[in-house]
């Protein structure tokens, strides 16, 4: 029986470009996302949301692998990824 997790590695889970859609209507501008994505696809946004949040942005989405980090770190679960492979 194993005790211990194997690290997880973007490199191995990420098999092709992906394409982020962040719910502005969930994000509170935690920054998590930002933090965390590997080829630092999101930014936190300048302007306010009607609530009062910087939210999280795409900035370049052509450096997005798919890994799902940001969705899966997301405590508000406003991040989705989608791969070219889904229909």
């Amino acid at each position: 029986m194993k005790l211990w997790r194997k690290p997880f590695d973007y490199a191995e889970k990420a098999t092709t470009s992906g394409q982020v859609f962040i719910d502005e209507e969930r994000c509170k501008g935690c920054g998590y996302c930002v933090e965390f994505c590997p080829r630092e696809v999101l930014k936190m946004s300048t302007e306010l949301s009607p609530k009062g949040y910087n939210l999280a942005v795409v900035q370049d989405e052509s450096k997005c692998l798919a890994c799902g980090f940001c969705e899966v770190i997301c405590p508000e679960f406003a991040i989705r990824i989608s791969t070219t492979n889904e229909k």
